[in-house]
């Protein structure tokens, strides 16, 4: 079968197809007891294509792309050297600022087919024809409660874009965005008396007109609040056909937007998840992750995040995934950093060996901010440089995350 794809910018705002009685997204979803669990994720897409630390450094001295330093790190976890590139300035040998063109593209789903049920023991899906809209760009009366109820509105007005005070531990490392936050706190040993010059800023930050994407019948389905006893309905999009559409087509329509190797798009969703295929329950549910595109050269790093309210992930809400994806992104933009091999901790399950400073800490959050618009946000705890490789930790009072959980490294290599 042929499917076809609408995929358009919009001058008007379309709702929401399904209705629900207003709620808290911070409220506990009251889940029917047939009904698995749904388990929350972070992912990180890898290209078919392989990069290496050499040819990203020498792109970044001849083309225009993000602002990187590079780093040669010796592991006191195992003593051996790893290099890798970070956004930003170099806190050792060149403390300064830097601001990444940040362009938010919200993204308006349309899935064709419902959930009827949902098998608890192979967890796989049925489903029956029906339409439902995922708009961020309207409010969300579901969920939200007003006057902060829509979701383009609150993800703009968010710590992670707008300033707020952060204090780690009792120590102000500023009145900034978070990432930013989390960076200085990072390196705040390596940075001395530098660190008052030294910033790691989104900005200018853009947000576009609303993109639609009709998702065919195969790679996208809803699962309806009667099923989960959520405030609302949680959109389930195939993350390899998702994935292949923004970076055959989409992405590449926005270069005159200003979307470019020099500049980080985030894909803005709402109450949508990833999965593959989209009627397996094993497979859901990504809420965020980031990638590059691009080859050869210049190599284009993109984010998709969904700003959850349906509670369904708790604590996992609201700006909690862009906390994640956008530290990640930050400290690991190609993801070809490589780190002494850790796991078994936070969402990950075995070993990996891939600088994600979210990972880690899935789930363990930041102590929320309440923004002067009277929302009150939820972010990630985020871990440390140096709980990759060991102590000395260089992070602010020698911790190796930016709320404390984690006083100590990784530990032995895992195997």
């Amino acid at each position: 079968m042929k499917h076809r794809l609408l995929l358009l910018f919009l001058c008007a705002a379309a709702a929401l197809s399904v209705i629900a009685s207003p709620a808290s997204s911070q409220e506990q979803v009251q889940r029917p007891s047939s009904i698995p669990k749904l388990r929350g994720y972070f992912t990180v897409k890898k290209p078919t294509q392989s990069i290496d630390i050499d040819t990203i450094r020498s792109a970044a001295a001849t083309t225009a792309t993000l602002p990187l330093w590079s780093f040669d790190a010796l592991s006191s976890r195992d003593g051996h050297h790893y290099e890798g590139v970070i956004v930003g300035r170099d806190p050792f040998n060149n403390p300064g600022s830097v601001s990444v063109p940040t362009i938010v593209v919200p993204l308006i789903i349309k899935t064709n087919t419902v959930a009827v049920s949902v098998n608890p023991t192979t967890r796989i899906i049925t489903t029956a024809p029906g339409v439902t809209i995922f708009n961020p760009a309207v409010a969300d009366t579901a969920c939200l409660k007003a006057p902060n109820n829509v979701p383009t509105k609150l993800f703009a007005e968010s710590p992670i874009f707008k300033p707020a005070t952060f204090n780690f531990g009792g120590t102000i490392v500023g009145t900034t965005q978070y990432s930013d936050a989390f960076q200085r706190g990072n390196f705040w040993n390596a940075l001395g008396s530098n660190v008052d010059v030294y910033h790691v800023l989104l900005g200018p930050v853009k947000f576009l007109a609303p993109i639609v994407l009709n998702a065919p019948a195969i790679y996208g389905t809803v699962l309806p609040s009667k099923l989960t006893g959520a405030c609302g309905p949680l959109g389930i999009v195939d993350i390899n056909w998702f994935d292949a559409l923004l970076t055959g087509s989409i992405i590449p329509s926005l270069a005159a937007k200003g979307v470019n190797p020099a500049s980080f798009p985030i894909f803005l969703v709402h109450n949508v998840v990833w999965a593959a295929p989209v009627t397996n329950y094993n497979t859901c549910c990504a809420i965020g992750y980031h990638s590059i595109t691009g080859f050869p050269l210049p190599l284009q790093t993109y984010s998709p995040q969904d700003f959850d309210s349906t509670g369904m992930f708790s604590p996992i809400s609201d700006a909690d995934t862009a906390s994640h994806e956008v530290g990640e992104w930050m400290d690991d933009p190609y993801i070809i950093n490589e780190v002494t091999p850790w796991g078994n901790v936070g969402q990950v399950r075995g070993c990996t060996a891939i600088l994600e400073v979210g990972d880690p800490l899935s789930g363990t959050e930041y102590p929320p901010i309440v923004m002067p618009n009277g929302f009150t946000y939820h972010l990630q705890e985020l871990a440390f440089f140096s709980w990759f490789f060991g102590p000395p930790s260089i992070g602010i009072h020698r911790w190796f995350s930016d709320n404390g959980t984690f006083l100590t490294d990784a530990g032995p290599p895992c195997h």
